[in-house]
């Protein structure tokens, strides 16, 4: 049984034109277009205040909702994000093998498409897990999502999304840690991306051999750690 891993989506996303790829088609997309319509029905204040973002975001999103097109305009999701995380995992460059790899391995979790695997054909969207629009996300999904991935699952989603998993399912979760023991958010982006590109790199097929990771500084602490949280540590400066 394949070991899976989960990340969050970004916020950024991009789309990309000239991309000669077979991808795939997003399991809950029936349930996306229900999340669609609704909203679609939603007028510009309320979708401003669910959101709790910018003016100029706000109209943006608003514009996209009501054009949007599931089956148009649409990038594989792996290289739709543009966050921290997907710039360290660098998937423009992933060769075929490694393509494949994260296709059998890797989920992306969203609060609108729900589950995704990175060749799903997406098209952009802004919607965070966390969003009450004015329903919960979490409610809207339920175990919908938990339900279509076994165990083991390497977690390195943040909590806003991986909760969304964890009432259903055990998690093996993964931290970053600086020097002084303490997590910092956008270094946590950066390894999670990198220890992606890793697993993709080196074929790892197994929970364990996670622990050789050792990118951007980090170093497994198995003092710290335990069967159900891994803890990398940032190596003291010399």
């Amino acid at each position: 049984m394949y070991m899976k891993i989960i990340i969050s989506p970004a916020k950024k996303m991009k789309t990309i034109d000239d991309i000669d790829m077979d991808c795939t088609k997003p399991i809950f997309l029936s349930k996306t277009y229900e999340l669609l319509q609704h909203l679609q029905n939603l007028n510009y204040a309320d979708l401003k205040s669910y959101l709790k973002c910018s003016d100029a975001i706000a109209k943006n999103t608003f514009e996209q909702f009501r054009n949007m097109d599931l089956d148009k305009n649409t990038t594989p999701a792996i290289l739709s994000y543009s966050g921290i995380q997907y710039q360290y995992m660098a998937p423009h460059v992933f060769t075929d093998e490694q393509m494949n790899y994260v296709q059998q391995h890797l989920y992306i979790l969203s609060g609108f498409y729900g589950l995704l695997k990175p060749l799903d054909a997406i098209t952009p969207y802004r919607l965070e897990m966390q969003t009450k629009c004015p329903f919960s996300l979490y409610d809207f999904w339920k175990d919908t999502i938990a339900n279509q991935i076994n165990e083991p699952i390497l977690n390195l989603a943040s909590e806003e999304y991986a909760k969304v998993i964890r009432k259903y399912r055990t998690l093996i979760d993964v931290r970053f840690v600086e020097e002084n023991g303490k997590e910092k958010g956008v270094y946590a982006k950066m390894a999670r991306g990198a220890m992606v590109r890793y697993m993709a790199e080196n074929n790892v097929q197994s929970i364990d051999d996670i622990k050789y990771f050792s990118e951007l500084g980090y170093a497994f602490d198995s003092k710290n750690s335990t069967e159900k949280i891994f803890i990398f540590q940032k190596k003291l400066s010399s």
